[in-house]
């Protein structure tokens, strides 16, 4: 399926339906794409004649003429790769965006991208043994830093040396033999939410990633907004306290110098070795070191000093978040990433502010709740985003072309 396109608009309004909505009968995309019977079948057989669909039987009587089911094509194969700060996390998935095979190993961006794709590539390999996948219809990749989505690959990004303008979609491409697009990883799991999680039915929402870095998905209209270079959404640069420590970006006092995965690395070392966390104290002597995890750990274990670095590190992002309810008047936050694996304490401090600080007509209705995918949202984002580019007769694609 390489090149392979759907031809006009109502093609691809089939083929959406049926990554979105399953296998259904020519009958029932009479009814959703508002073609005449006739007109429809002719789009349906072109579709089959390029290996986009395949039939796969009849369909319930409806009375009269059986009609046919039609689906995705089941050769079809999506790959997603999420490339992380410490991670690389790879899945297979077919046409509706269901994961087929996976497998996650650890890695290091410092060691440059050579060294990080070459070991995709050989991840790449084992799934498709595992998957018995000879082509891949297409390739969607999430990067943590900014990326030129328009060119495929990362622009500065803080903490990855060597990476700054890398090839990564033109490399990934010439590699795989199928179209592949890069994205901000936390585009990707906006993407997966709308897609398979909590964001399922909004279609105005934000994502916001707290990881090693933090970083802000803007869903508007259903269509992830990436501003006019790509850089939307980098909340992580925010500055919360200009009095505050330096960040990686060489600014002082931004929102992730506060509370992305390093910084609370940084300070529950430092409150470890202080001894004014009893409980990071027992795990550095322990364990050698801690991390976000420990003091997600310490603070449902009730130690003072963790429970206090997890309310002033989500007070912080509920202040940024607060301007950005009020300016989006978005229908849903979602709350994603490594360091939301503290969980409801931290949900608790950062709606606390947003209710607080909003517009009241904005955060109405509005709930703010924890991701349910987890890491799978990158994932199933990233498949999506490559999806969209095949069943969109969009700027998407014509991004990709034009590069």
């Amino acid at each position: 399926m390489v090149g392979v396109w759907p031809d006009n608009q109502h093609q691809a309004a089939v083929l959406r339906l049926l990554r979105d909505g399953g296998p259904r009968s020519r009958a029932e995309l009479v009814d959703a794409v508002g073609l005449s019977r006739s007109k429809l079948a002719v789009e349906i057989d072109r579709l089959i004649d390029r290996g986009l669909v395949d039939t796969a039987g009849p369909a319930a009587s409806r009375g009269g003429r059986r009609s046919s089911v039609v689906r995705i094509a089941a050769a079809t194969r999506f790959l997603g790769i999420d490339i992380g700060a410490t991670t690389l996390d790879l899945a297979v998935t077919d046409g509706e965006m269901r994961i087929l095979g996976r497998v996650t190993e650890r890695t290091d961006l410092r060691k440059g991208p050579v060294a990080v794709i070459g070991q995709a590539l050989e991840l790449i390999n084992k799934l498709r043994v595992e998957t018995v996948t000879t082509r891949f219809t297409g390739a969607g990749v999430g990067i943590p830093g900014p990326v030129s989505f328009r060119e495929g690959m990362p622009v500065s990004p803080p903490f990855m040396p060597g990476w700054h303008r890398f090839p990564v979609r033109e490399t990934l491409a010439a590699e795989l033999s199928c179209p592949v697009l890069v994205d901000n990883d936390v585009n990707i799991m906006a993407l997966g939410e709308m897609h398979a999680g909590i964001a399922r039915s909004f279609e105005d929402f934000l994502f916001v990633k707290i990881g090693a870095g933090i970083g802000c998905g803007i869903v508007a209209a259903g269509e992830v907004y990436r501003g006019a270079t790509g850089s939307a959404g980098d909340i992580g640069h925010t500055s919360v306290d200009h009095n505050g420590p330096v960040c990686v970006c060489g600014n002082t006092g931004c929102l992730e110098a506060f509370f992305g995965g390093a910084a609370l690395t940084r300070d529950a070392l430092a409150a470890a070795r202080s001894g004014r966390s009893p409980h990071l104290a027992d795990r550095l002597r322990e364990h050698g070191s801690v991390g976000p995890v420990d003091v997600s750990t310490a603070a449902a274990d009730g130690d003072p000093y963790a429970m206090g670095m997890v309310r002033d590190g989500a007070r912080r992002v509920g202040q940024v978040l607060a301007g950005l309810v009020s300016f989006f008047n978005p229908g849903l936050v979602v709350i994603g990433g490594g360091v939301a694996g503290i969980g409801h304490a931290l949900l608790a401090e950062i709606r606390s502010v947003v209710y607080r600080s909003s517009l009241p007509l904005a955060t109405g209705d509005m709930p703010i709740a924890l991701s349910e995918m987890g890491d799978e949202a990158g994932l199933v984002g990233a498949a999506r985003m490559i999806s969209d580019h095949i069943c969109h007769d969009s700027g998407v694609r014509h991004a990709v072309r034009m590069a």
